[in-house]
């Protein structure tokens, strides 16, 4: 796909994704325009402060107004939409809120998208809506498929939607690094499982994923990535090794492993060198058509979980990339070899 004639708009586009995405978007792709859509005209004033206003346009608007988000969509070529409350304790105590950004919120996204005839939009989801047990998980379910049905709406004109879902963000607002970089100033890290284990994907690496979605997509799928596990015990020893780690039982919501794949989604999701495609089991779905080249059956009974992942980071391999993202120096002690 030739980047440099899209316009593309980004809603949440002051989030973590938001920052990590127009970076990459200026740094490598060189698209004509991106289009910033978020409520925080404090942090788009940062943004522009930080990036100019060449390349990105900052528009200040919410997804749960669907005649601004119209307006904002108005000659794009690619949305990606990554608005959302994301904190699970904030959800719970703000059920309707969170109904209105994550659910309400990708309803109108679709609409307009329609109306104006947006050609590709892609929807940032989560392992939290695998099987969801909180209520931010349930409406990152019911984002995803009101995202993948619209495509039922959009008859023979150019507009396809789809969705990438992939696991915890290292260090993104809100997740458990920056806390255990907190903590480790008490001298004590709070560990809510000792078995638990997590998959990890870094920024650049879930932008880097969602744009070649983007240029795959053919409307209807969602993206799997494939990533590396980790247990949290072991990532609170490469953070602060010398701490006390205190076991403070599972928080309301919360899972002891994480699942990207079902074994009932497994049945019409296919297998390639670095991810999977969940493909609609809907008429308007031609497998024989839109299969991409090289795709492969998943194993009856097949799921993709965090405790069972084949793919696991050393000790090591957490402390460099830590260092690589910037939340640990090269000074801080390394971890322990393994025995």
């Amino acid at each position: 796909m030739d980047w440099s004639n899209k316009t593309i708009l980004i809603t949440g586009g002051t989030g973590s994704f938001g920052k990590a995405f127009l970076r990459a978007m200026l740094e490598e792709y060189h698209p004509q325009t991106v289009r910033i859509y978020s409520r925080d005209e404090l942090k788009q004033h940062e943004m522009r402060l930080l990036y100019g206003e060449d390349v990105p346009r900052y528009l200040v608007g919410d997804v749960r107004d669907e005649i601004r988000l119209r307006r904002a969509l108005e000659g794009v070529d690619i949305a990606v939409h990554a608005a959302a409350l994301k904190q699970v304790p904030a959800c719970e105590y703000n059920p309707f809120e969170a109904v209105k950004t994550n659910i309400l919120g990708a309803q109108n996204l679709a609409n307009a998208a329609l109306d104006v005839g947006v050609p590709r939009v892609m929807a940032i989801s989560t392992d939290k809506a695998v099987n969801p047990v909180n209520l931010y998980g349930a409406t990152k379910l019911c984002q995803e498929r009101i995202i993948i049905q619209a495509n039922v709406y959009s008859g023979g004109r150019d507009v396809r939607f789809a969705c990438v879902r992939y696991g915890n963000v290292v260090g993104s607002r809100g997740s458990v690094v920056p806390l255990f970089l907190e903590q480790r100033k008490t001298g004590a890290l709070s560990i809510t499982h000792p078995e638990m284990t997590r998959f990890w994907i870094t920024l650049p690496q879930a932008v880097r994923f969602v744009c070649s979605c983007i240029e795959a997509m053919n409307g209807g799928e969602v993206f799997v990535p494939k990533i590396p596990s980790t247990r949290v015990v072991d990532l609170a020893r490469v953070i602060a090794p010398q701490c006390e780690q205190k076991i403070i039982g599972i928080r309301p919501g919360e899972k002891i492993h994480e699942v990207l794949l079902t074994e009932e989604e497994s049945r019409h999701s296919v297998e390639l060198e670095d991810h999977f495609v969940i493909e609609p089991e809907f008429h308007w779905w031609d497998p024989d058509i839109r299969r991409p080249p090289g795709a492969r059956a998943l194993p009856e009974r097949f799921r993709y979980a965090s405790d069972t992942n084949e793919q696991w980071l050393t000790n090591q391999e957490v402390y460099d990339l830590l260092v690589q993202q910037g939340f640990l120096s090269s000074t801080d002690p390394r971890p322990a070899p393994a025995c």
